[in-house]
């Protein structure tokens, strides 16, 4: 697929997606690789474009430099975004009350605290993206480690065997003590990618997903 094939689609796909305002955003590709630029309205609107590029086949890699500029009159000053913060994370019920911490800088939101399962992680910065004012997100939430790894390891290969009907496709997968997960080995695009990582976090123990998987090969 030429490159200037792939960027029309990528731009068709963009302008597709219904929850983003894509008139802003500069599409560039280059040995499939792509580049966006430009700005959107909202942190949410930031991640909707990010995921219409990664369905798109023969995109290999996404180098993000997208910026989120809220109108003027839109602006919450921080102490309002980290008063909804605290709010919605309560609301969400995903982690022991007061588990989670919000800081709010210049509309960065850093979450801190302990969970004991990825998906707690993930739920508190999926509520936290909805949230108006949001610029940006850092995810410093930790995962405890209770399992070892070779637990971990048979856990996830046979999670893997399952949804790939029994094969692991030549996927490699190796754990360290501590729940750090490292996928290495090549899948046909980015869905199969994101799907892989998604079944290796869903594993009791695992606290960081190092993601070295490549599409294509």
């Amino acid at each position: 697929m030429s490159e200037i094939f792939l960027r029309q689609i990528i731009l068709e796909e963009l302008d597709y997606e219904p929850s983003l305002d894509a008139a802003h955003i500069g599409v560039v590709v280059e040995k499939g690789i792509v580049t966006l630029t430009g700005h959107v309205a909202s942190f949410a609107q930031k991640q909707a474009a990010i995921a219409a590029v990664q369905r798109i086949h023969n995109v290999r890699a996404i180098a993000d430099e997208i910026e989120v500029r809220y109108p003027f009159e839109e602006k919450i000053d921080d102490d309002e975004i980290a008063r909804r913060a605290a709010d919605v994370l309560g609301w969400i019920g995903v982690a022991p009350d007061r588990a989670i911490q919000a800081l709010v800088r210049n509309g960065w939101v850093t979450l801190t605290g302990d969970v004991d399962w990825h998906f707690q992680k993930q739920s508190a910065e999926d509520a936290i993206r909805k949230l108006s004012g949001v610029c940006g997100i850092k995810n410093d939430i930790a995962i405890k480690p209770r399992v070892q790894a070779k637990d971990v390891k048979k856990t996830i290969e046979d999670a893997l065997r399952r949804r790939f009907e029994g094969e692991v496709r030549g996927i490699r997968v190796t754990v360290e003590d501590g729940g750090d997960v490292t996928l290495e080995g090549f899948v046909n695009d980015w869905s199969e990618r994101q799907m892989i990582e998604t079944a290796a976090w869903s594993a009791l123990g695992v606290t960081v997903v190092n993601n070295r998987l490549s599409v294509g090969g």
